[in-house]
């Protein structure tokens, strides 16, 4: 029996773990949770409300993207996620750390207040999903689903902005990464399964795709993931909590 992941259809985390098995050519099943209802389930299955989460084959479970790719590497060696050099080992992991805990929840931040005031977009996000859900119906939930994303993820329209105004150095720290070898090597490494998601979930947005999509991280993180599921047309965004010179 393949393991079981775990995920939101669209979640960039989960992004991260489906491409780090495929990578590691491990057999899974992909068991898709609603948005909102995740929450109980993981919390159940895993003590924790968030996904990803896998369970393997022997029944072993295992929460988080982060824990899930040492995890991987422990059970199947090749191709390593982390480097073998401990220089190099290093600014992987500390690249990774900063893709999780910095940029992945900008996304969130920056997102639900978007799409909380977008709500036709919601149906785009859906695309590709297993149990994708009728239109209507994901319009009318997006209020009642963004108000508890928005609350979980300690976000709002402030919150977005100053995530907005920090943007240019994020990016021009994933692009340093990128110059000096720590991301965008072949196959990729663990710091480029965290961070890439992030960025191709911020370009669902064409505000920033004009901003993120012209940039070497731009284009390496659509070669690393073509396809991404969700598209917030340009002018979602107010253009007075876009970057300065945006």
């Amino acid at each position: 029996m393949p393991a079981k992941l775990y995920v939101i259809h669209g979640s960039h985390p989960c992004a991260t773990v489906a491409r780090a098995l495929d990578i590691k050519q491990i057999a899974y099943k992909t068991i898709e949770l609603p948005v909102g209802v995740h929450a109980g389930v993981m919390g159940i299955l895993f003590g924790r409300r968030t996904v990803p989460g896998i369970r393997f084959e022997s029944g072993e479970k295992v929460s988080g993207s982060r824990a899930i790719l040492r995890r991987l590497d422990e059970l199947a060696a090749e191709p390593p996620l982390l480097p073998a050099d401990a220089a190099a080992r290093a600014r992987v992991l500390e690249a990774e750390r900063w893709g999780d805990h910095v940029l992945q929840a900008a996304a969130r931040r920056i997102l639900w207040p978007t799409l909380m005031a977008n709500p036709s977009a919601a149906p785009s996000f859906s695309e590709g999903a297993k149990l994708p859900l009728p239109a209507p119906v994901l319009k009318a939930a997006v209020p009642v689903i963004g108000r508890l994303e928005q609350r979980l993820n300690k976000t709002s329209d402030a919150a977005r902005a100053a995530d907005l105004q920090a943007l240019p150095g994020w990016l021009q720290q994933i692009d340093d990464w990128l110059a000096d070898g720590t991301l965008g090597g072949d196959p990729p490494n663990a710091a480029d399964l965290q961070v890439a998601p992030s960025l191709k979930l911020l370009m669902t947005m064409e505000d920033l795709r004009a901003i993120i999509g012209p940039r070497p991280c731009g284009a390496w993180a659509d070669r690393l993931f073509p396809g991404s599921p969700g598209h917030l047309p340009a002018g979602s965004i107010p253009a007075q909590a876009l970057p300065l010179g945006a």
